[in-house]
């Protein structure tokens, strides 16, 4: 548990096998902390457990990991693409801005925050780009993901990193939108009275734009007050969104929400 917060995959099950939204720390993370994750999993108190990782989990749900076809990350940060190593075979969908910003690592805090040992295997790589999106409640979305059904979608949502995104999903009674780290917490979205707590606000100081963080903060705010009812809308560190979400299924579209490695 890392500052009393999750990390939160998203795993869904399609007709053309399971996609897995972000993988949080992986088994190499676990093993050799200091070459897969380094000095800043000091920082942020992280404990590593095996059984917490997303191929662990995905195994204790009855599947078996190969089935993983597709992986899409909401970016690369060293805890949300830690377990990239346990699924060689899927490909790995990411931001056209992200790749870019993680595989230069121009700055300080992205030679920080990115790992480049965690995709040293050398993934299947899918870069997508914004060019041509479409529109989704107001947002420019990439719809076309090679591979991964048009129910699962990406909404860039760049602050954070400089190629941050949402991945949003129709489960069929609704949509989901994995926020990944565009806030901490629910209360920073809440339509009646939206508050971010102190330890967020410092979170804050994480993002390579404050700007445009704090700006889609207010979007999703904003979305969350009028389509609160048809789209439910999460962050990758909120342990209350997880406990509430992570034993639901969905029909048609199955999923499963799970923690790994925080």
């Amino acid at each position: 548990m890392a500052l009393g917060v999750v990390d939160h995959c998203l795993l869904i099950e399609t007709r053309a096998g399971l996609v897995l939204v972000d993988t949080g720390f992986g088994l190499g993370c676990v093993r050799d902390p200091g070459t897969m994750v380094g000095p800043s999993r000091f920082v942020i108190g992280a404990e590593l457990a095996e059984h917490e990782t997303a191929v662990r989990q995905i195994q204790g749900l009855g599947y078996d990991p190969a089935d993983v076809r597709h992986i899409v990350l909401t970016h690369l940060d060293f805890d949300h693409a830690g377990g990239l190593s346990d699924f060689p075979e899927a490909t790995v969908h990411i931001h056209g801005p992200e790749f870019r910003a993680a595989t230069a690592r121009r700055t300080f805090s992205e030679r920080t925050r990115y790992r480049a040992q965690q995709w040293a295997h050398g993934p299947r790589w899918m870069v997508n780009e914004i060019d041509g999106g479409e529109e989704w409640f107001g947002f420019r979305a990439v719809r076309d993901l090679p591979g991964v059904p048009p129910e699962i979608l990406v909404v860039p949502l760049h602050g954070h990193t400089r190629g941050h995104v949402g991945v949003a999903v129709d489960t069929g009674r609704g949509w989901l939108l994995h926020a990944g780290d565009s806030f901490g917490v629910g209360s920073e979205i809440d339509p009646a009275q939206p508050h971010t707590p102190l330890l967020w606000r410092l979170y804050e100081l994480a993002a390579v734009a404050g700007m445009p963080y704090r700006d889609n903060r207010r979007r999703l705010l904003e979305l969350n007050r009028a389509h609160g009812a048809d789209i439910t809308i999460f962050s990758a560190h909120d342990g209350e969104a997880f406990t509430r979400l992570s034993s639901s299924t969905v029909r048609p579209a199955r999923w499963r929400g799970g923690e790994s490695g925080a």
